[in-house]
């Protein structure tokens, strides 16, 4: 099924170097090694933008500082949120208006979601919604749907993750295990045939996991750059999720491959 997205806000400015240090990182990881000069050429920035941007990343541990410019650490290093965010920002826009329209509005239902740059998404896009109770472990998503009135929230407890800004472990296991949600809206840094839907972390999977299980229903929303990727620990197989909404930009051969493994794709035109 395809969808035409809505009108795509303005990025704001204070995001723009949140954004360049993105393109950084995916210009050092698809190269290995970039000198300072290639760098304040291609990103059109000038050497010191460019000193000042890479001691952060490398401050993160998200690369290594050489003589004269970076090396990549390694490409599976968990992005920060703050830089997630700027990532893909009109796909994750398309694929929340989408869900958005999946979820009933005025039932007094409940639903979770998990952390991530495209759940909050689904967050904001769910903001003229009534009656609709969200349980989640995200304390940005919390924040967010706290300005919206009709709207309530639910927080589970548990140990703060800093590159993720959920809470997880065995407290907020215990949160979503006492709930029974009808739908789990779930994001991902992996969507495969083989690994499921996975993350980058092991005890963030055990919470996702326990949401997922006490959920009538799970989406699982992924910008087309995760499907095919297999990231270190599995939330849930394919055959736990009832739909994956993801953009045009995905591999048409995982998509097929997903599909064939008979799990419902939602796909957005971007």
């Amino acid at each position: 099924m395809t969808i035409s997205p809505g009108a795509v806000g303005v990025r704001a400015a204070s995001g723009k170097r949140s954004q360049r240090m993105v393109a950084i990182l995916d210009l050092v990881a698809e190269r290995g090694t970039v000198g300072l000069s290639e760098l304040a050429t291609t990103l059109r920035i000038s050497p010191a933008t460019a000193r000042r941007d890479l001691a952060d990343l490398e401050a993160q541990r998200l690369l290594l500082r050489t003589h004269g410019g970076a090396t990549s650490i390694d490409s599976r290093t968990e992005l920060p949120v703050t830089l997630r965010d700027t990532r893909f920002q009109e796909a994750k826009r398309a694929i929340a208006a989408h869900v958005a329209t999946l979820i009933p509005s005025g039932g007094r239902s409940a639903i979770a979601l998990s952390g991530g740059s495209t759940t909050s998404c689904v967050a904001n896009a769910l903001s003229g919604h009534r009656e609709l109770t969200i349980v989640t472990n995200s304390l940005s998503i919390a924040s967010l749907i706290t300005t919206f009135p009709h709207l309530s929230v639910v927080m589970t407890g548990g140990s703060l993750r800093a590159e993720s800004l959920e809470l997880v472990g065995i407290i907020a296991e215990h949160t979503f295990n006492a709930m029974n949600v009808e739908t789990a809206i779930l994001g991902a840094d992996g969507v495969s045939v083989t690994g499921g839907v996975t993350t980058h972390n092991e005890t963030e999977a055990r919470t996702n996991k326990a949401m997922v299980q006490n959920s009538q229903r799970t989406i699982v929303v992924a910008d087309g750059s995760k499907l095919g990727r297999l990231a270190f620990a599995e939330v849930a197989p394919i055959s736990d999720i009832d739909i994956l909404v993801t953009d045009s930009s995905a591999d048409p051969e995982a998509l097929a491959a997903l599909r064939a493994a008979g799990l419902e794709i939602h796909l957005v035109e971007v």
